[in-house]
């Protein structure tokens, strides 16, 4: 098994008054060479907008894109026709494909919205852009792992990758232990609140560890917790 440790602290920050961005990989302005990807992950951005601000329409292509909005709520509209608002418990996904524009603005005037925006490389390039949201019952992902993405028809929503995206909602002194889904991937896994040990690293609110060369990774539960867990293929960036 091996391991990267992505502490709170160490990750990049922004902050332009309508937005305060943190960056677990380079990002815009922030750059760091050792912090590129994990695997097909190339994007963990964890976002505070601020109320009546917002992204302007602008493009993007070849990218898998998912948000979850984590508090408040964003309003978003693209150019092949998906609108609509997303709060806590919805999940979004866009492949940008051949080229896609889109915004996304805070649905309030006043109240922040905290959301993570989270970019995968795509399996196949070029594919014709799509959108998808869907709401997620909190039951079911007490103190078990609810997969909310998958690239078949085994969850709600797919990407145009290998890639699985799980949340949990666990209660301090839960155990469970994540089985990856096919050789060659790797997880990394993201403590939205709370505290775990995941393999055999200590992570706290908003701490992250990449795993790979595993079939399986032990997680157990120090604080009531909020994790997710994002299964991609490990892909080497030329």
């Amino acid at each position: 098994m091996k391991t990267v440790l992505h502490t709170a602290a160490s990750r990049g920050h922004m902050n332009i008054g309508w937005l305060d961005a943190n960056y677990s990989f380079s990002f815009g302005r922030y750059y760091d060479p050792e912090r590129i990807h994990f695997g097909a992950l190339r994007v963990f951005n964890d976002d505070i907008i601020r109320g009546g601000t917002g992204f302007g329409t602008h493009p993007h292509d070849n990218m898998e894109i998912v948000t979850i909005p984590l508090s408040g709520a964003l309003e978003h509209k693209d150019s092949t026709g998906g609108q609509g608002v997303i709060r806590k418990y919805d999940v979004q996904v866009m492949s940008a494909g051949t080229g896609v524009e889109h915004s996304e603005f805070n649905h309030s005037k006043t109240e922040d919205a905290n959301t993570l925006q989270i970019w995968v490389l795509p399996a196949k390039m070029n594919v014709t852009p799509r959108y998808d949201q869907k709401t997620f019952l909190p039951e079911d992902r007490e103190n078990r792992l609810q997969t909310l993405v998958a690239p078949d028809n085994s969850a709600p929503l797919k990407l145009n990758q290998d890639t699985w995206f799980s949340l949990g909602n666990f209660a301090k002194g839960q155990q469970t232990s994540y089985r990856l889904h096919q050789p060659g991937n790797g997880v990394y896994a993201f403590v939205i609140e709370g505290g775990a040990i995941v393999g055999d690293l200590q992570l706290e609110k908003r701490d992250a560890a990449g795993i790979w060369d595993t079939d399986s990774v032990d997680i157990r539960v120090t604080a009531d917790s909020e994790l997710l867990l994002i299964e991609v293929p490990m892909l080497k960036l030329s």
